[in-house]
């Protein structure tokens, strides 16, 4: 690929889309530039202070119930108070108590401060991915999902290199960095980004549009389905983080070798992301997400056959395309399938999956490696990638193609929501502010859809935050 192309390909992936996106992508990126507690928590606690391996296991399962605990309730605030201040409190929450745990002494404060930090920093999750299903044309959801998930994995492996070298020289100046940076993303949440919840149409109180509770959530079939099967797929993905590294140093390979292994993932994403979501955006999700979740499954799976480090390097490099088709796909789906008035508590719930993923693959990934094998392990995250992609299949059977006609999706109950296709015809989606967003139909698509300004960017504090 020439030159030229590379820029006009680079141009069209980041052109069309709102100016309120490229400030909260921006967000995203200050705050994963400043990420160090979830990368450095274990070492912080069982090399500076001299804790031991349980204790440390036990601080980052609190870490982790922390976030599980304000799933759901940063979702009904999204809704209830707004995005925009669900995103403030998270992240002024995040960056007091980021800044408090750098002071803790006694391991009972230690542990309790470390829950607090998990609840505040997974609470700015469902408020920033509602806020761009509500900013973001539905054509140009899928992209600019995925170009937030690079900014988040962009801004992870520099601040991985950043931390390691701070955490040499004083694990406290970590601790105190992360609480700035995530302050600074508060200043630019209040300072940059307006409120992009939608209100009601004039009539609408006490019926169905206005009416989303958590009822609405757990009755909408589909959408449970998608969430069980975002668990099933993020139990593989945690492997990479829990049960790989163990079982790398059963192996004979050292902490270094496992590093190697492991910086191909990011490396990937960096690199493919962008090019790889240009080639997937438009096409059946259906068939995107049962591909991603057999690339998952087997890509972990081929771990039990890996005996030097190119093989565990190969391995990560199936499951990473896995993750780069999976996650755009998977988000713009979810969005697709919230009601407009309801997309908080429908991201809090998906948000959910992969909170309870984080503190259930730990437990479950040591307990099978411990009575039965770590090749038990492999082969088991296999048989659940057939699982999922069986289940993406069949759920998903039925679900409306783009460009087929129908009233507003967004305005019907969860239970409608197969009716209108995302794509139906409309009136320009995307020109209108970012407030008044979803008074079109939430599939309009139309000769100016996405021509509003990309001058600046935006993003997602997900477990950072």
């Amino acid at each position: 690929m020439s030159a030229a192309s590379m820029r006009r390909a680079a141009r069209e992936s980041v052109s069309g889309l709102p100016r309120e996106f490229w400030w909260l992508w921006t967000s995203t990126l200050v705050n994963r530039l400043g990420s160090f507690v979830a990368t450095f928590l274990a070492l912080y606690l069982t090399l500076e202070r001299g804790y031991s391996a349980s204790y440390a296991g036990l601080v980052a399962a609190l870490h982790g119930l922390g976030g599980v605990v304000s799933s759901i309730g940063a979702g009904v605030m999204t809704d209830r108070l707004g995005r925009r201040p669900t995103l403030l409190i998270a992240q002024t929450s995040t960056a007091a108590s980021v800044a408090v745990l750098g002071f803790m002494q006694h391991p009972v404060a230690i542990a309790g401060v470390a829950f607090v930090v998990g609840m505040a920093s997974n609470a700015s999750r469902p408020a920033v991915q509602a806020m761009m299903a509500d900013i973001v044309a539905p054509e140009d959801r899928v992209r600019a999902f995925a170009l937030n998930y690079w900014a988040i994995n962009l801004g992870f492996a520099f601040s991985s290199l950043a931390a390691g070298l701070i955490a040499e020289h004083s694990y406290l100046i970590g601790f105190l960095g992360e609480a700035a940076m995530t302050l600074a993303c508060a200043i630019l949440v209040f300072r940059k980004i307006p409120e992009s919840r939608p209100t009601p149409a004039p009539g609408t109180a006490g019926t169905a549009e206005a009416e989303v509770g958590m009822g609405t959530v757990l009755r909408d079939r589909r959408f449970m389905g998608v969430v069980g099967l975002s668990f099933l797929i993020s139990l593989l993905f945690m492997q990479s983080s829990v049960s790989l590294p163990v079982a790398m140093g059963a192996d004979g390979f050292s902490s270094g070798d496992f590093g190697m292994a492991i910086a191909v993932n990011g490396v990937l994403i960096v690199a493919l992301q962008i090019p790889v979501t240009r080639f997937i955006e438009h096409r059946d999700p259906q068939r995107l997400l049962v591909i991603s979740a057999l690339l998952a499954g087997y890509g972990f799976g081929l771990t039990a056959f890996a005996g030097s480090i190119a093989v565990y390097m190969l391995t990560v490099c199936v499951w990473t395309l896995a993750e780069i088709i999976n996650s755009p796909t998977q988000m713009g789906l979810v969005a697709r399938l919230s009601p407009t008035h309801g997309r908080g508590r429908y991201q809090g719930v998906y948000t959910l999956s992969w909170s309870a993923a984080a503190l259930v693959a730990p437990l479950a990934g040591g307990a099978v490696i411990d009575h039965y094998g770590a090749d038990v392990l492999w082969a088991g995250c296999a048989a659940i990638g057939t699982i999922a992609a069986a289940g993406y299949w069949l759920l998903m059977r039925n679900l409306p193609t783009e460009g087929s006609a129908g009233p507003a999706a967004a305005t019907t109950p969860a239970t409608a929501r197969d009716l209108p296709p995302e794509g139906s015809a409309g009136p320009a989606a995307a020109t209108t502010p970012a407030t008044a967003r979803d008074l079109p139909p939430e599939g309009s698509t139309g000769p100016a859809a996405a021509t509003t300004s990309a001058a600046a960017p935006e993003g997602e504090p997900t477990a950072a935050a």
